[in-house]
């Protein structure tokens, strides 16, 4: 590592992007990527852990600067940026990208969104912002990986720190040397262990991360210091976090040569990102076949060996369990169970004998040298039938306008049944020309 600059120049680069660097395409999905964020945060804003972290956050008391996404409650900006960046991975139904292997809108959004309302920045700061982070975050991921997964650590709430101090950095007008220290400041804050999927703790990732990487950008602004090379440096982030270090991936073009927000994933089931591809395969075999559940006499579910240690839980017994299980995912869909239905994620389906009965006639086939993102589904009847479906959900969409239409119609599903048609309408219309707004008040009030 000596001898590297990647914290120099991820530095630069988040302190010097401008608007107009941005081409429409990325600044269309970063416009959907808050978009998303918004009901996403406003579905998971009266869940448990929130819940807890709210009354915690009222108990601890503070200045009230910022609002709770979905509560109507405003507290200080860094309690803010901890329960909304929370609220917003409840559900684990918020977007990804690949490069990160995590979430990179919610690492971001929550302690950006807290400060700019407390600051008045403008929707167009807000946004060159956005994408400066997110930009971070995956570049930070492309540094460490697939080691640093590999070993144990949630991208989202590691890289994603690194991510929240680029975009909160950038909204407060901090410089290449400043930027650097923000992120020495992140890096010494990153923590998350993916031991914790299917816990509290895992969406509790993503409001840390928002929380640690707003700190670290208002910490540099008011002159503290810091290694301005955590990235590089002997005993750095890099060297104590993974077995790989892949400086040209860091700091070389995104994928397709513009910004990797453009190759963002969006989520339309809610369970872990890593079960979608068997998910729509199995509604697949459903909707080509529509064998009988009692016909099925195996089913055999292909994927790449690491989800092994994300999502193949064999047993869930709760809802937030079967979100990270391969094999029960892969029966709500060949029992055309709605896995975009949040609710049905609950412990009445997990113990269900009729969908426990498929869970266990179904076999994980663990692969070495295929896609995270891809799945291989074969269902074989008691006749000998067999029926099969593959599925990559790794690939961006490649119609940008169409997608925006998707991610719109998912945003009034879980935003509507919180806070009315008509709020749900205009907080729509607000986010989507976030660009020409002068600040976040209405924004904010709406989410409110």
């Amino acid at each position: 590592m000596t001898g590297t600059q990647v914290t120099a120049t991820l530095a630069a680069m988040a302190a010097g992007l401008q608007l107009d660097n941005i081409d429409d395409d990325a600044r269309a999905v970063a416009r959907q990527c808050l978009l998303d964020w918004f009901g996403v945060t406003l579905a998971g804003a009266d869940e448990p852990c929130v819940d807890v972290l709210a009354a915690e956050a009222a108990d601890q008391g503070g200045n009230p600067q910022s609002t709770l996404v979905g509560r109507g409650l405003r507290l200080s900006t860094r309690q803010a940026a901890l329960v909304n960046g929370t609220a917003s991975h409840a559900h684990d139904y918020d977007d990804v990208n690949m490069t990160l292997s995590g979430h990179a809108t919610v690492a971001v959004a929550g302690g950006l969104l807290a400060l700019a309302e407390r600051s008045g920045a403008s929707g167009a700061d807000v946004l060159t912002a956005f994408v400066a982070g997110y930009e971070t975050a995956c570049r930070v991921g492309a540094l460490v990986m697939p080691g640093h997964y590999a070993m144990g650590f949630h991208s989202t709430a590691t890289a994603g720190t690194f991510g929240a101090a680029a975009a909160c950095g950038r909204l407060l007008g901090l410089d290449a040397e400043a930027m650097a220290r923000a992120f020495g400041i992140a890096g010494t804050m990153a923590a998350g262990l993916k031991s914790q999927f299917g816990t509290d703790c895992k969406p509790f990732h993503a409001g840390r991360a928002t929380e640690a990487g707003m700190m670290a950008a208002t910490m540099a602004a008011r002159g503290f210091t810091s290694r301005g090379d955590i990235l590089d440096c002997e005993q750095g982030f890099a060297a104590t976090h993974s077995k790989h270090f892949n400086p040209e991936q860091a700091v070389g073009a995104a994928p397709g040569g513009g910004f990797h927000v453009r190759n963002n994933l969006f989520k339309y089931h809610a369970a872990c990102y890593l079960t979608h591809a068997a998910i729509e395969s199995g509604r697949r075999i459903r909707m080509d076949h529509a064998p009988g559940l009692d016909d099925i006499a195996s089913i055999v579910v292909q994927v790449e060996k690491g989800a092994d240690r994300v999502c193949n839980i064999a047993e869930p017994a709760t809802g937030l369990e079967t979100k990270f299980s391969l094999r029960m995912t892969t029966a709500f869909a060949l029992a055309g169970i709605d896995t975009a239905g949040m609710t049905n994620y609950n412990t009445d389906h997990a113990r269900d004998p009729r969908l426990t009965g498929l869970r266990d006639r179904t076999e994980i086939d663990l692969l070495s040298g295929v896609s995270p993102t891809f799945s291989d589904v074969v269902v074989t009847l008691r006749d000998g039938t067999c029926l099969h479906a593959s599925h990559d959900s790794g690939i961006p969409a490649a119609d940008v306008a169409e997608q925006g239409a998707r991610i719109g119609a998912k945003f009034d599903a879980l935003a509507k049944p919180v806070i009315g048609d008509n709020r749900a309408g205009a907080l729509r219309a607000a986010i989507e020309s976030i660009e020409t707004a002068p600040s976040l008040t209405e924004i904010m009030q709406i989410a409110a």
